[in-house]
């Protein structure tokens, strides 16, 4: 990595004069593990990624009072996928292209923007940001370009740098918002689809020193390799086996325990890396404090769809055989949503499954285990065309659910009635150049004959396993992750209309609406400044939802492209 690219970070001049300092209150071991209401300090809420907040002022009864109180463009385009991170009154949104923005979270007056350039010749499929971290006084961010930058919060300055990958060697890049757990900030990037290896690094919150590397595809000799080639054509393909881990994970507090969800395989093609493939599209149980793989389980062997399982599980508890357990509950890619028991010592058991879209590949999952069996014809292979459903977008992509302790309910931003043909290739391992096994300007999406939607909300009983209420778009996508509320309000974006929604949490009925200038695809976050509950989201549609929207257009006529442009949008009630 050339020099002049790890120092070339530039802070953007000061909009206006910070906050005092003292407003400023640091962020500690226990503020995160449990945060205070009034604020928003994690990516999805708390540790156990919950997306909810305990806030109840706005309600059911008075969500149709929502009023704007500011708005600031951010001037980027493409998909803005960060939420607003709030602490006190300072509120942080990154954006693509390697922004940050600091503003005043009861104003919107600017604090402060912060820059890294994006360097020339980077391949990086998604110029995306999902969204920044606090601890102590500082603002932590990824960048495109691999490094991990520490930023004081309360000016904006550049305090260190650390280099996470090596985009020009390795094709990696960074879109993740990093985690951070007892001191140390713990990031990964993507690129499965360019051969790149997955891996975690931790670094020291305050000197950004590195203390630990996790790799998610195990070299030869390590626990899990005799599930990838040993020898013949295919044995170095754990070299380049994919698994990256670009989406933050979860942390149980109380037994010491990450989770960590692990992406697809590279290349797609799982005939090109015959086996199981540990620890592809897994959930991982890991020690902070080391990287050490406790425990984990896989959602499909041999993946072949690029049907990702980055999302780390929820963390909650739910009732099994009459008794509360310890459990973890996710909507994965593949279609199917997840129970799993989890004990003090971070080991995890499959408890059940239940399918939450249509899905052609699985013919059965065993009850035991979880492991499904597969209809071969769905299965990508090289040198043949293959169909499967969903496509490689998934029931879910990696918008967030979200749980309400008060309603019991797991809430799935879900697409349905979609499906994927393309046809499997060899490609040369070639820094910065595609290299999936399947020609990318030949991805045949498809929709069901006579489909009366795709995008929607579900919402299932995590006590009872069944859906309880849904929510049909029949002209749109859902990119948006969702926000639940102890006032029983369910917050969602997500859809090309650019609106941003309240539904009733219980019942699923809407109840507001709100249209913003560009489509909404980040996490919305709630917070409280002296007594008055606000909701913030940010708007800026592109990336992935823009592709698609382009080829709905020629499926289904919808409308060709939604607008673009990144706006921060906070609302409360009125008078």
């Amino acid at each position: 990595m050339k020099l002049q690219l790890i120092t070339a970070a530039l802070v953007a001049t000061i909009a206006s004069a910070p906050l005092a300092a003292a407003d400023y209150k640091p962020v500690t071991d226990a503020r995160l593990a449990n945060p205070e209401p009034e604020n928003w300090l994690l990516t999805k809420g708390n540790y156990a990624g919950w997306s909810y907040s305990p806030l109840e002022q706005i309600t059911t009864a008075n969500v149709a009072k929502l009023r704007p109180v500011w708005s600031a463009a951010t001037g980027v385009l493409s998909g803005h996928e960060a939420p607003a991170i709030v602490n006190g009154e300072y509120m942080f949104v990154a954006t693509p292209h390697n922004h940050v923005f600091a503003y005043n979270a009861r104003t919107g007056k600017p604090l402060w923007h912060f820059q890294r350039e994006v360097p020339e010749g980077i391949g990086a499929l998604h110029r995306t940001n999902r969204g920044v971290s606090l601890y102590g006084d500082k603002v932590y961010v990824g960048s495109v370009d691999c490094m991990l930058s520490a930023l004081d919060a309360k000016t904006g300055k550049l305090l260190w740098d650390a280099q996470v990958c090596d985009w020009e060697t390795e094709s990696a890049y960074i879109t993740s918002a990093p985690l951070v757990v007892k001191g140390k900030v713990i990031i990964g990037p993507s690129g499965g689809e360019f051969g790149v290896r997955g891996f975690l690094k931790a670094f020291d919150a305050e000197t950004g020193k590195l203390a630990w590397t996790r790799y998610s595809v195990p070299a030869p000799g390590e626990k899990g390799s005799d599930t990838w080639p040993q020898d013949g054509k295919w044995k170095d393909a754990w070299k380049h086996g994919g698994g990256t881990m670009w989406m933050p994970g979860n942390y149980d507090v109380k037994n010491e325990v990450i989770y960590w969800g692990v992406g697809n395989g590279g290349p797609w093609m799982g005939d090109q890396r015959p086996g199981d493939n540990l620890y592809l599209a897994s959930v991982l149980a890991l020690d902070p404090a080391t990287g050490d793989i406790i425990s984990h389980f896989q959602y499909h062997w041999n993946d072949s769809w690029d049907w990702a399982g980055m999302n780390a599980p929820t963390l909650v508890e739910y009732t099994k055989n009459g008794k509360k357990v310890s459990g973890m509950i996710s909507a994965q890619r593949n279609g199917r949503l997840y129970w799993l028991d989890r004990d003090a010592k971070g080991k995890i058991t499959y408890n059940k499954s239940e399918p939450y879209v249509t899905n052609t590949v699985f013919t059965s999952v065993d009850p035991k285990t979880g492991r499904p069996t597969y209809n071969m014809d769905a299965k990508p292979h090289t040198g043949e065309t293959h169909t499967y459903c969903p496509s490689l977008w998934g029931g879910k992509d990696w918008p967030y659910e979200a749980y309400n302790p008060k309603t019991g309910m797991l809430y799935v931003p879900y697409n349905d009635n979609h499906c994927l043909t393309l046809t499997g290739i060899i490609q040369p391992i070639i820094p910065g150049q595609w290299s999936a096994g399947a020609d990318i300007n030949k991805l045949d999406l498809s929709v069901k004959e006579g489909f009366d939607h795709i995008g929607g909300i579900q919402a299932w009983g995590v006590d009872s396993g069944k859906l309880v209420w849904r929510e049909k778009y029949p002209k749109s996508w859902n990119f948006g992750s969702i926000l639940t509320t102890a006032g029983g309000v369910l917050f969602a974006g997500g859809t090309n209309d650019r609106m941003f929604r309240a539904y009733d949490a219980q019942t699923g009925k809407l109840l507001w609406e709100f249209p913003t200038p560009s489509g909404i695809i980040s996490p919305p976050s709630s917070f409280s400044i002296d007594g008055k509950q606000y909701v913030a989201v940010v708007s800026g549609w592109g990336v992935d939802a823009q592709w698609i929207q382009g080829k709905m257009h020629t499926l289904a006529g919808w409308d060709e492209k939604v607008p673009e442009g990144g706006s921060v949008w906070v609302f409360a009630l009125g008078d």
